[in-house]
């Protein structure tokens, strides 16, 4: 089977053209080297896919015959990706909440319906007088 079919079956990307141009970009390996999306892979493979920041390392237990269902993607590979990675995700979305301090740089999307709400109150109040 194909790596980037594999990687598309076992749900880590949303298309095959995705995966494809994940092996293309060098995304994905295979046994520790970057390899073409038609190269093939076998049972006791391991792969290992960098996506969202995150260096996802997997062993294939059984190539699956189609697209699976996310429930049995475990019984056809092996999770080896350490807890430390996920843990470094979380640390960046934290990261990017506080990366703006509010008040700074440009008005959100709330920030503008404030400001706007504030105005047009101002104006109701100068009409009733």
């Amino acid at each position: 089977m194909r790596i980037d079919k594999f990687a598309w079956f076992t749900r880590y990307y949303k298309t095959r053209s995705i995966a494809t141009d994940a092996c293309k970009k060098g995304q994905v390996k295979l046994n520790g080297v970057k390899v073409k999306a038609s190269k093939d892979v076998f049972v006791g493979d391991k792969l290992s896919i960098y996506k969202n920041q995150i260096q996802y390392e997997l062993q294939i237990l059984v190539l699956p015959k189609s697209r699976l269902g996310a429930k049995l993607v475990d019984d056809h590979r092996k999770d080896l990706t350490p807890k430390e990675a996920f843990e470094n995700q979380e640390f960046l979305k934290y990261s990017k909440d506080y990366y703006r301090n509010k008040g700074t740089g440009r008005p959100t999307k709330k920030d503008r319906r404030d400001i706007d709400d504030y105005v047009n109150t101002d104006r109701e109040e100068d009409n009733s007088e």
